[in-house]
């Protein structure tokens, strides 16, 4: 463990030159080829920096921070979009909003807010403390799941896998938030209570990550598609490139995390989802289609996804005993804080 914190802090000094790079270099070159051409190894390097852990939350959580968000941002950043642009006021800013999934939370106007689903409020510190709990009782009932049936075993590692994303994200935005004086929006918006794929993509899971694809993929994708297709059938398209790619970045995600060959089983789980969402769409402009009641559509949309993703998302991880690996590292973090209150308060 103490080689891997030093690999971990040697990954995030690296991160921070780079990014000092990027504010005082190559912002002051012009967009588009020439500061792309300036970022672009930076983004070779961030691609690499997750090969120099080994733990399933450090490999992975700098695979998402540095490989998938901040690389996008910086290409995003090359042409003078995303959260980059305007480069903002000072060199910390600049850093968290290139390496952290935040966003400064603003008021939104009365107009909109029905529209924002409640995305830009906070969660409430009860349901935070629900979901820390139910975090703690899975890692306990881990320890008598030997010879339970595998899929109970995929869903209850489903259910940990979100409580310990939201959770992890929702820590990282508190200490983001802190440090720079300022309120941020949260990362996850109670995907649970989604009443259609669209809410659950676009509106409820990892916010953060929709946005930088809608930036980097579906925006860009759409525009071009227009030409050719139509407004109509252009979104559509933008909706499946973002899919599609979300899918290969999750593929390399798990290629840091398991360091095998990608089985593309991931990838069909978000085409798949592509096609769902798709279509899901296309029937509610044509038809002009409104689902049925929000508990029925609810719970078929938690059924669908909780399904695909026993089905697709997770058996690669369990066949490589990735959720034994990060059982194994989260009590191992619950008993050092265990062991050091303990010497503290004694």
């Amino acid at each position: 463990m103490e080689e891997e914190l030093r690999n971990l802090i040697k990954v995030w000094i690296s991160a921070l030159i780079s990014i000092c790079y990027c504010y005082y270099i190559s912002s002051r070159i012009s967009k588009g080829l020439l500061r792309l051409l300036s970022v672009l190894p930076i983004c070779i390097l961030f691609l690499a920096l997750p090969l120099f852990l080994s733990s399933v939350h450090f490999c992975s959580i700098s695979a998402l921070f540095f490989s998938w968000l901040a690389n996008f941002k910086l290409l995003l950043f090359a042409f003078d979009q995303g959260p980059l642009c305007p480069p903002p006021p000072n060199l910390p800013r600049f850093i968290c909003f290139a390496c952290f999934p935040i966003k400064i939370r603003r008021n939104p106007s009365p107009n909109t807010i029905k529209n924002l689903h409640r995305k830009n409020e906070p969660m409430p510190k009860w349901v935070l403390a629900v979901k820390v709990l139910v975090f703690g009782v899975l890692l306990h009932v881990y320890e008598y799941s030997d010879g339970w049936p595998q899929f109970v075993v995929l869903a209850l590692y489903c259910l940990h896998l979100y409580l310990e994303v939201e959770l992890a994200l929702v820590f990282v935005g508190a200490v983001v938030s802190t440090l720079l004086g300022c309120d941020t929006e949260p990362v996850f918006n109670e995907p649970y209570l989604a009443t259609s794929l669209q809410d659950f993509w676009s509106r409820r899971w990892n916010l953060m990550v929709s946005a930088v694809l809608r930036s980097t993929v579906h925006i860009p994708v759409q525009r071009f598609s227009t030409r050719f297709l139509g407004s109509n059938k252009a979104v559509l398209v933008g909706v499946m490139a973002s899919f599609l790619v979300s899918g290969l970045m999750h593929e390399l995600v798990y290629f840091y995390a398991i360091r095998l060959p990608p089985t593309w089983e991931v990838t069909c789980f978000f085409v798949l989802h592509g096609v769902a969402t798709a279509a899901e769409i296309a029937v509610k402009r044509t038809l002009r289609w409104r689902p049925p009641h929000r508990a029925l559509s609810g719970l078929a949309v938690l059924a669908f996804v909780s399904l695909t993703g026993v089905w697709l998302f997770l058996p690669q991880l369990l066949r490589n005993n990735v959720h034994e690996r990060a059982i194994s590292e989260c009590l191992f973090v619950i008993d050092f804080v265990k062991h050091n209150l303990f010497i503290f308060s004694g």
